[in-house]
């Protein structure tokens, strides 16, 4: 069983009892989210596609914490102007357990 979910504008893969790290969550560790928008869901009795969402599913989810990701690195560069100029950063991310789905609500 898995469901395809919207959250912050990009969509995630995610299956019960599974944990999934998404884009920075405006959310305290410990707290308990509801996700709504599930594109799809995927169990033994069939498939269900939303248009653009399904209503009658919901996923309840807790934050376990944040943590950083990867380094990315920019460098700019312009020929023969003597310009070069490197810039980094580390984005937020928060991990989430997806717990239960709710269905029929």
């Amino acid at each position: 069983m898995y469901s395809i979910v919207e959250i912050n504008s990009k969509q995630y893969m995610v299956e019960p009892g599974k944990v999934v790290m998404v884009d920075h969550l405006d959310a305290n560790t410990g707290d308990e989210i509801e996700i709504d928008k599930v594109l799809l869901y995927r169990d033994d009795k069939g498939v269900k596609i939303g248009k653009p969402y399904t209503k009658e599913i919901k996923l309840k989810a807790k934050v376990l914490g944040e943590t950083k990701g990867k380094k990315v690195r920019v460098f700019k560069y312009k020929r023969r102007k003597d310009y070069r100029r490197t810039i980094g950063s580390r984005p937020l991310y928060t991990k989430l357990l997806i717990e239960d789905v709710k269905e029929g609500a």
